[in-house]
């Protein structure tokens, strides 16, 4: 067998500096900064390569193409990939509607697979769509989609919501 490594080099922006900025602002305001390229994407963005591209009150989009460094042993894009898409598009969409100084939790998520993701794929969307935002907790839902639309996975989560200086 011949060596087949590879490699793969990621910088990412210090979370500790991060963390505080997103408690800076509304959660819509610092999302939308994101997106606009004027706050980093969170680390775990650099380290899977997906982005944040759309926001709005209850909405968040990401966007990635799956690549080799994504697979399982199995041959095709781990069901990590779609599950940590999907909670962060869900996450974020609990986080538009949450005020300077609040954070919030995925309690839950619910992952269902529907087809393989493979780096045939080619790229995907992960929408999260609020459902129901409560004082303390919120839920959303997340689709994982192709380019031509097709749901590759479906999601649910509930989250918690406090204040930071809880």
């Amino acid at each position: 067998m011949t060596d087949t490594a590879r490699t793969r080099t990621i910088t990412w922006a210090d979370p500790a500096v991060h963390a505080w900025r997103a408690t800076s602002g509304p959660g819509l305001e610092i999302l939308q900064r994101v997106v606009a390229g004027e706050m980093p994407h969170a680390p775990m963005a650099d380290l899977l390569g997906y982005r944040l591209v759309e926001v709005a009150e209850g909405l968040a989009v990401f966007t990635c193409t799956p690549a080799e460094y994504h697979y399982n042993p199995a041959g095709h894009v781990h069901g990590g990939f779609a599950a940590t898409l999907l909670d962060s598009a869900m996450g974020c969409a609990v986080y538009t509607t949450i005020d300077m100084g609040s954070t919030y939790t995925t309690v839950e998520i619910k992952v269902n697979y529907l087809r393989p993701i493979t780096v045939a794929t080619g790229p995907v969307r992960a929408v999260g769509t609020l459902l129901h935002r409560g004082r303390r907790t919120a839920m959303a839902e997340g689709r994982l989609e192709d380019a031509a639309g097709k749901l590759l996975a479906h999601a649910t989560t509930t989250c918690l919501v406090w204040q930071v200086s809880e």
